[in-house]
Formats: C-alpha cells, sequence, structure tokens
C-alpha cells in the first residue's frame, strides 16, 4: 500500500516536473523562435504534444523511457537557448536608440546623450539629446519615483538626483524595446528585451508618464548622507558603462527597474534586507519607510499623499514656462525651497 502511494505520488510530481518545462519551452518558443506567428504556434503545439505524450508513458509504467527521450529534447532546448545572446545593434525605438556615455573628471561628470525629448503623445514628440556637466560635490538630494499603469503591485522605479543648482537629473533601468514593440511581463522572463538605463530631465522621463501616458506618479524623498548619494550616483555610471561594453537581457523578475536599483544600493548600503516589495515593485515606498529610508515625522499614509505628483505635473502644462522639477515637488514631505545657483 505504502508502495503504491508512493509510486503515484512520485509519478505526480514527475508529471507536474513534466507539465512546468513544457510550459516554460512552449514560452520559450513563441517569443525566441524565428518565423511568423504560425510557425511559432506550430512549434509550440508539437512541444506540447511531446510533453503529453511524455507523461502518457510515465502513467503507463514506462517512465525510464518517458523521462530520457523528454530529458533529452528538453537539454537540447536549452542548448539552444543558450545560443540566444544580447545584442547592441537593433533598430531601436527612438527614446532608447542612444546609450548613455559619462566621463568622471574629479568631482564633475560629464554625460553624453541625456535625454530631454518633448513630448506631445507617445508617437509625436521631438528628440532631443543632449550633454550636461554636473558637479558632485553640488549634490544634494535623492527622490524615488514609482509609476503605476497596472494596479497597486506592478510600477516602475525612477531615481532622481537633485543639486543645489536646482537642476534635477533621473536615472530610469528600462526595456531596450526596438521599433514598434511594446512592453510585455511575460516576455521579459524571455529575453524579448535588452536593457537600457536612460538619463533624463524629468520634464521629459516624468511628464510623459503623469502627462501623456496617463499613468499615476508618486514621488518620496530619500534619507541619504551626501557621500551615499555621490557614490550611488557613480553606480548609475557604472551600470550604463557596463551596458555599453556588454548588452544584457532585461527580466521580468530578476533584473528590472527595482531589483537593479536594489543591488545598486547595497553596493552603499550593505547589509540592505532582500524583501517580496523589491519584486512586488508597486510597494517599493512600503519597504524604504520600513527601514527608515524616507523622510521622518510622517507616516506612510501622509508621505504617499503629499508625493503624488501627476496633478501638480498635469497643471505645469496651463502655466507656460513653468519649473517642472519645482512644481512637482510642491508640498513634497522632506523637499526645500530651490535655492539660488
Amino acid at each position: 500500500m505504502i508502495r503504491a502511494i508512493l509510486r503515484f505520488s512520485g509519478r505526480l510530481l514527475l508529471s507536474l516536473a513534466v507539465v512546468l518545462t513544457a510550459l516554460w519551452a512552449c514560452l520559450a518558443l513563441w517569443y525566441q523562435l524565428p518565423g511568423p506567428v504560425f510557425v511559432k504556434a506550430g512549434a509550440g503545439v508539437l512541444w506540447a504534444g511531446f510533453g503529453l505524450a511524455a507523461i502518457a508513458l510515465l502513467w503507463r509504467g514506462r517512465a525510464g523511457r518517458a523521462l530520457l527521450s523528454y530529458a533529452v529534447g528538453f537539454a537540447m532546448l536549452l542548448a539552444w537557448w543558450g545560443t540566444i545572446l544580447p545584442s547592441q545593434d537593433r533598430v531601436w525605438a527612438d527614446d532608447v536608440s542612444r546609450q548613455l556615455h559619462a566621463r568622471v573628471d574629479g568631482s564633475i561628470v560629464t554625460m553624453e546623450n541625456v535625454r530631454n525629448f518633448e513630448w506631445r503623445s507617445d508617437t509625436d514628440y521631438t528628440q532631443r539629446w543632449e550633454t550636461r556637466r554636473y558637479d558632485l560635490d553640488r549634490l544634494r538630494t535623492v527622490d524615488v519615483s514609482l509609476s503605476y499603469w497596472t494596479g497597486p503591485a506592478i510600477a516602475h522605479t525612477l531615481v532622481s538626483f537633485g543639486f543645489d543648482d536646482g537642476r534635477f537629473l533621473t536615472f530610469s533601468i528600462e526595456i531596450r524595446k526596438e521599433r514598434g514593440e511594446s512592453f510585455s511581463s511575460v516576455g521579459g522572463f524571455f529575453k524579448q528585451f535588452e536593457t537600457s538605463l536612460v538619463a533624463a530631465d524629468e520634464h521629459d522621463i516624468l511628464r510623459v508618464r503623469t502627462n501623456v501616458r496617463g499613468e499615476d506618479v508618486y514621488m518620496y524623498r530619500v534619507r541619504l548622507p551626501q557621500p551615499e548619494m555621490r557614490s550611488l550616483f557613480l553606480a548609475y555610471l557604472g551600470e550604463a558603462d557596463a551596458l555599453v561594453r556588454a548588452p544584457s537581457f532585461y527580466n521580468t523578475l530578476t533584473a528590472n527597474c527595482t531589483t537593479i536599483v536594489y543591488a545598486l544600493a547595497r553596493r552603499i548600503v550593505p547589509g540592505l534586507p532582500m524583501d517580496y516589495r523589491l519584486l512586488a515593485s508597486g510597494y517599493l515606498p512600503d519597504y524604504l519607510y520600513d527601514v527608515g529610508g524616507l523622510t521622518p515625522g510622517y507616516d506612510m499614509q501622509s508621505l504617499r499623499a503629499a508625493g503624488r505628483i501627476t496633478d501638480r505635473a498635469i497643471a505645469t502644462d496651463k502655466t507656460p514656462g513653468a519649473d517642472f522639477s519645482q512644481a512637482i515637488r510642491q508640498g513634497l514631505p522632506g523637499a526645500a525651497p530651490k535655492a539660488a545657483p
């Protein structure tokens, strides 16, 4: 009796393993197999049939033959998967067509390809790529922004650095999409996108989310000593340089806009605890609050309410010449008035 139960349990577990790996294989073929849709779909159907045949043989008492044939087939699929490498040479979408290049000379950073687009819609914009210089000795603030477009758990993370001359620069880890592509969280598990690090003016990278795409954006002032701000800024530049030297794939779970920020931050603040809210990025502010990283003297609800910049950003379109970065920080806990240059 016990032997029969163990045999049944073993077959059930092996069947589950085949189902899960077959599902992964079908999605991998769908997203990466070259060719038209019917070729991808046909390959997925064939692999699903292969998996079902292996399970049928398993339950008919031919486990050895079933598992060996399936294991060999899956190993061949993994070998093909390993040949899919990230590239620098694709027809990139305009907003990620250039890569950030930076040169550090003492405290002075010269950055090429800082994005400062004027967005009228997602398809109507004026391209501007600029060369800018920043003095890290004048770095004073770090703000984290979360842009929500599909429920409370999923958000895009952006990090803005503020200088005492009133200028702000935002870094954003994004997919480096090809022209005509759009984001897919599932595709992000299957090497569909390379990773891009964008350095941009806030009037570009925050405004396009609030005023053009209709996303809801919240900003929070982060508590960091100036040396750690500087180290984090330089860590971003190091990441940008690494992506220029060797492209890498974006991964929805392990290499996304939040997990990479966490990896960068751990270089500066060792011992930051791992937490599910680093994966469910919409809850990142709660994580930062719990580790004492946000402006003190406020509860999380107050920080969230005062940090919602969406309406303030939209209002700047009705005020020509408005300083976008200062306008969105009106009432932001921890934000100081603009300093004189």
